[in-house]
């Protein structure tokens, strides 16, 4: 035993290590990727801020060029012009700037006028690039133009800046500016390009102005089709292309505001921005095979501890099981319960010795402790007016809701037994679901316990309703006579005073004649409400229709009433506990409702008596309000608790609902037997 133990926690310990190991190689190779990402977003995040940065470089350098140029186009030489002293001193401007290659005047015909690299007076021809030409004559403003074609007297492919030399409002001469062919270039050098990045600048035709790589063989050309493309999609943003020599790079870029459309490029090689991810991408796959080749094995080891560790558990289960079994037959037994499964398919019951002696059973020929009963002998034990019913109610118990059911059995002498069973599925194995796990009791002395309760309550009811009558016969026949002999006194003593007497003595006994009909009129109307003499001589529906006439003429308050169904008289004791129910219902209405109409619904059924009691008063949020649930119920005086407990004495029922403000509804419901039915 102790080898086993130690061997599984060996095992075990190894499990738990190969399981904590899988998910930090996981977590590792995810790790990597994501911090290789970061370096990426990060790489490309810096490539946006160093364009940024070579951009406002490029354009203040350019800015300072074209500054310089309008500077000299102001120079009084020109105003002569005295073109000798103009040339003297652009010559001295040009050789203080190494970027610039030469300059010249242009006539508004496009004649050079002079350029420092011919001596003055000699023979020039033609300006080159025109279109920046008649754009300062257009513009009378500064402007900078693409990389030009060869110059007839440079030789050389030079980017112009021109100026006008703009005098009383007209153009004289145009100043240009030649800057060298790779001026641009080291101005996009010296911007802070990281190395390795290919930096490009492109005029508005797409050709290079300057190229941080090969730039001498590379000017003038156009610059590659991802270039081209980004720059007629928009002013900014980035792009994935191939440089002039096929290098895939991640190029981000913007244009160059004051130079007619120049746009600067920067590009990273995708392959070194790719290759950090790329090597975690590899790392985190081979996480991913060591994590699934440890998972396998994981299952492995797994399913053999599972295997194991089943077949010792099955062993302690079936133990486990026999001591579960002896423990149930005895509480069972202690419990003084019987037991019953009831298989729904084959229609076999396999019955307790204890359930046998509460169903009355017939002996078993077998000595065995549980018995198998056929259906139909099963339910023979049970009384044949409730055999039906039980047998549904067990059935239904597997397939709706666990049932719990009071039934009767006859005894071998015809004695009357209750017995409670209760039914429900199997709630551990679902492949029984049609087995009907049942437990039966008995429950016979608190039946009859309950019966004897249930008839001293409908004797006390009864001896209530025969002291109402004594009660109102004694105020009708006694009290009230006495009453009525009183006024007629006072009407003969009326006649026998002297007419001539005085009017006082008259007014009091018309004083006293009032107050005895008052009196007379309060003693009939507590002789009604104890015992109104329409329910003994006229029925139920004579009886209602003369408390609601009284009540609403009484209390001002609109009652409707509505009889429906058939007219058969009903029991005595049906028709006492409808007519008080309904009165103290009116009696709450006038208490706590604050309602202006009432509405009462008796429909008569052959089965069932149904009463519905509807207001339009303030209503309650719950079920009983509490001035009501509070109230002290006395005799002659019922609360909805007196109602419920009246009710319940014939098999009746009350149910409440009221909402704030929405009123209340009373629904009764009382079942009339099957005699009513006949």
């Amino acid at each position: 035993m102790t080898q086993t133990t130690s061997r599984m926690a060996r095992r075990s310990l190894i499990l738990l290590v190969m399981a904590g190991a899988i998910p930090l190689l996981v977590f590792a190779g995810w790790v990597a990727f994501l911090n290789a990402r970061q370096d990426r977003n990060a790489a490309r995040l810096a490539a946006f801020e160093t364009l940024d940065r070579v951009a406002t470089r490029v354009t203040s350098e350019l800015g300072t060029q074209i500054e310089v140029a309008e500077t000299l186009a102001a120079s009084a030489a020109l105003d002569q012009p005295d073109l000798q002293m103009f040339y003297r001193e652009a010559k001295r401007l040009k050789d203080a700037r190494p970027l610039w290659e030469t300059i010249e005047l242009v006539d508004t015909e496009g004649r050079q006028v002079l350029n420092l690299l011919r001596p003055m007076g000699a023979e020039l021809g033609a300006t080159a690039d025109r279109e920046n030409f008649n754009k300062v004559l257009q513009t009378h403003k500064a402007a900078i133009g693409g990389i030009g074609p060869l110059g007839p007297i440079s030789g050389k492919r030079l980017i112009a800046l021109r100026a006008p030399v703009e005098r009383d409002g007209s153009i004289n001469f145009v100043l240009t500016v030649a800057l060298v062919p790779d001026a641009v270039s080291q101005i996009l050098r010296n911007a802070g390009a990281p190395k390795g990045w290919v930096g490009v600048v492109a005029d508005a035709k797409g050709n290079i102005v300057a190229r941080t790589i090969k730039e001498q063989f590379e000017l003038g050309r156009p610059a590659s089709e991802s270039v081209r493309e980004a720059i007629k999609r928009a002013p900014e943003g980035a792009y994935v292309g191939r440089t002039l020599e096929g290098v895939e790079v991640d190029t981000v870029y913007r244009s160059l505001p004051g130079t007619g459309g120049w746009s600067v490029h920067l590009g990273i090689p995708t392959e070194s921005l790719n290759a950090p991810v790329r090597r975690s991408a590899f790392l985190m796959a081979g996480g991913g095979a060591v994590s699934l080749a440890l998972a396998i094995a994981l299952v492995w080891l797994t399913g053999l501890d599972i295997a194991q560790r089943r077949r010792e558990q099955e062993a302690k289960a079936a133990i486990a099981l026999g001591l579960s079994e002896e423990r149930r037959m005895l509480a069972v037994e202690a419990a003084d319960l019987g037991v019953f499964n009831w298989n729904l398919n084959n229609g076999n019951v396999l019955v307790s010795h204890r359930a046998q002696i509460l169903l009355n059973l017939p002996p078993y020929p077998s000595e065995q402790q549980d018995r198998i009963y056929p259906a139909d002998l099963f339910l023979e034990g049970i009384h044949p007016a409730d055999r039906q019913f039980v047998a549904e109610a067990l059935k239904g118990s597997v397939r709706e809701r666990p049932t719990a059911i009071e039934f009767r059995t006859r005894d071998v002498d015809g004695a009357i037994r209750w017995r409670r069973a209760t039914g429900r599925p199997s709630q551990v194995n679902p492949l029984m679901q049609d087995i009907v796990f049942g437990v039966v009791m008995d429950i016979d002395a608190t039946k009859q316990a309950e019966i004897e309760r249930v008839q001293l309550l409908r004797r006390l009811s009864v001896a209530e309703e025969n002291e109402r009558r004594r009660i109102a016969r004694e105020l009708h026949d006694q009290i009230g006579q006495s009453v009525t002999g009183l006024m007629l006194g006072l009407k003969n003593l009326e006649h026998t005073i002297n007419r001539d007497a005085s009017d006082s003595r008259v007014d009091r006994i018309h004083w006293l004649q009032t107050l005895a009909n008052g009196i007379g009129r309060d003693i009939h109307r507590v002789a009604a409400d104890l015992r109104p003499t329409a329910l003994d001589d006229l029925g139920l529906q004579d009886a209602l229709r003369a408390l609601c006439s009284e009540w609403s003429s009484r209390f001002h308050i609109q009652t409707d009433l509505h009889f429906r169904g058939n007219s058969t008289p009903l029991p005595s004791d049906v028709e006492i506990a409808i007519y008080r129910a309904i009165q103290e219902a009116l009696t709450n209405v006038l208490k706590h409702a604050k309602a202006q109409s009432v509405s009462l619904v008796i429909d008569q059924r052959l089965s069932e008596l149904r009463v519905v009691i509807e207001d339009d008063g303030a209503g309650f949020p719950s079920e009983i309000p509490a001035p009501i649930e509070s109230e002290k119920r006395t005799f002659g005086r019922l609360g909805l608790s007196g109602m419920r407990e009246r009710l319940s004495l014939i098999g009746g029922t009350l149910v409440i609902e009221s909402e704030p403000e929405s009123g209340t509804t009373l629904f009764i419901s009382v079942p009339l037997g099957a005699a009513m039915e006949l």
